[in-house]
């Protein structure tokens, strides 16, 4: 009977111990704002790490995609795009994305803006609890703006770049992060009563699901990749008299892989890390943060494996011929990292394992859209990976998305108890999601062509978009950067690069001096098998 009560006892202290422990948890902060704790920044900080190393991997993609004699240039377009970007998000862009007004005493806000965001520029009055917030948004942005690169590869000028840089940075990518992210925002699921003063509460009922940015980040650079690359036309050689494509291949496969690997490794920040916690009393963070790595990693290599099939059985009807596709299915792999992107939060497994299916077939029919019928020339194939798989992801939200799931993340809805949030149209919801993100993609689009599309006009007309023939001939990298990436590798078709320094003598070495040595050791080697000398004897 003793043994009993000591039993209960123990059993006692410790469910005690264990709502201390989960009271101490719930009520850790970072300054004055409840419930966001140490482990949260923590968990944010630590993705934001991985989506800043994605930045590495677009810069080992573009490097294997291009040929050698750019190597240079791209890799430092890339460099550029972190450096550059975050000047940019550090004056204008983080405060037209998230600069909110801050809530009065009691509760309400004197002014806001559902289209832009209009505080903190260059972090003005920026409280210090939400330089997490700057930090993981900032490598959003910066990977946003890397797409554009791999489309207008080896024949953009460098200065044009940093200056569609700035642009998008700037202004085309934090207007669309605030119409999805921000609580204000005229597209965000997150709208409540009191960051809206009138009209509608969610828009067509349900507001947007996209979770890690199939919008703002992909779409966008996709779009702005579209335009950029239309508009400064194709590379020198490129298509034939006919208008038929010529095959243009990178000079190394393994760095474009090894980017493709880096940028699914960072993905496990980009997708699971826009959570922004894994831990609180009132949602399960750590449960949602789980479901999305699963289905980011399910939806990768469903999308790979069927662009690896899907491009074999073409080659094969069309050819005869069986190729597996190295560079194909790493791109396929990183179509379906894209569709998954916006609806990774809201869908079961075998959802995101058919969205990932699709993703492969949806990003070989752009590609060859873009390439056949359109005449666009993208080495990298930005376009079809991120705006047409992004465009997928989006519409395969609106079908599959779980109300379990939704309410998980977003809670309860926001019209009363009686009503549901919006769901996907597959899964028995109705049609008001498929409308808002139909609304959300036309926006985009029209968004980002309307201010890009002239934006790049512009240069072109100003004659400072585009390097000369001469210039992308002999390669941007001899010609901008200092010499070859390769200096000692073939550089030219059927032509191997000259050293001119060794030439030179400047190692006390000529290739003369090399010939020589050549040839009298070949003379002595000849004599002795001519004439063997006694000792052999």
């Amino acid at each position: 009977m003793a043994g009993a009560n000591s039993l209960g006892e123990v059993a006692q202290n410790l469910a005690t111990l264990n709502n201390t422990i989960q009271q101490e948890l719930a009520d850790l902060t970072i300054g004055a704002i409840p419930g966001y704790t140490d482990i949260n920044a923590g968990w944010t900080l630590q993705s934001g790490y991985l989506v800043f190393f994605m930045q590495a991997g677009f810069a080992m993609l573009c490097a294997g995609a291009v040929r050698a004699k750019n190597a240079k240039n791209i890799i430092l377009l890339n460099l550029l795009d972190a450096c550059l970007g975050s000047m940019c998000w550090y004056i204008t862009g983080f405060a037209f994305a998230f600069g909110d007004p801050t809530a009065a005493d009691d509760g309400t806000y004197a002014w806001y803006s559902p289209f832009i965001g209009h505080r903190f520029f260059a972090m003005n009055q920026l409280p210090r609890t939400s330089y997490v917030t700057w930090f993981f948004q900032f490598t959003f942005a910066a990977t946003g703006a890397t797409i554009v690169s791999g489309a207008v590869a080896e024949r953009c000028r460098f200065e044009s770049y940093l200056l569609y840089e700035m642009m998008l940075v700037s202004l085309v990518y934090p207007v669309v992060a605030h119409w999805v992210w921000s609580p204000f925002g005229w597209l965000s699921a997150g709208r409540s009563t009191a960051t809206v003063s009138g009209g509608y509460l969610l828009f067509s009922g349900s507001g947007v699901y996209d979770f890690a940015g199939d919008g703002p980040v992909h779409m966008v650079g996709g779009f702005a990749s579209l335009a950029g690359a239309w508009i400064l036309g194709p590379r020198l050689g490129r298509f034939n008299a006919a208008g038929n494509p010529i095959d243009m291949p990178g000079h190394n496969a393994s760095l474009n892989l090894l980017g493709v690997f880096v940028l699914w490794f960072g993905w496990y920040g980009f997708n699971p890390g826009s959570t922004n916690a894994i831990v609180g009393s009132a949602v399960g963070y750590s449960k949602i943060s789980a479901a999305i790595a699963v289905n980011t990693t399910v939806a990768a290599a469903a999308a790979c494996l069927s662009t690896l099939f899907l491009t074999m059985a073409i080659n094969y009807f069309t050819s005869g011929v069986i190729v597996w596709d190295l560079i194909i299915a790493g791109n396929g792999a990183l179509g379906g990292l894209v569709a998954i992107t916006g609806p990774c939060a809201f869908v079961q497994t075998w959802a995101a394992i058919i969205i990932g299916l699709f993703a492969g077939g949806v990003y070989i029919i752009a590609s060859r859209v873009n390439l056949n019928l359109l005449k666009i020339d993208d080495p990298l194939d930005a376009i079809a990976v991120h705006a047409g798989c992004a465009v997928w992801g989006m519409i395969a939200g609106a079908a599959f998305a779980d109300l379990g799931m939704v309410d998980d993340y977003y809670g309860a809805s926001p019209y009363g108890e009686d009503t549901t949030r919006e769901y996907g149209f597959i899964m028995g919801g109705g049609g008001k999601l498929l409308g808002a993100h139909l609304v959300y993609i036309i926006c985009i689009a029209a968004w980002v062509l309307g201010i890009m599309g002239p934006y790049f006009f512009i240069l072109k007309r100003l004659g400072i978009f585009r390097v000369s023939p001469e210039v992308e001939t002999a390669g941007l990298d001899a010609s901008y950067h200092g010499g070859h990436a390769y200096p000692h590798e073939v550089t030219g078709k059927g032509q191997a690069y000259k050293n001119e320094a060794f030439d030179k003598e400047e190692n006390g070495l000529t290739a003369a001096k090399v010939q020589m040595q050549i040839d009298m050791a070949l003379g002595k080697l000849k004599e002795e098998l001519t004439h063997p000398s006694d000792k052999s004897e």
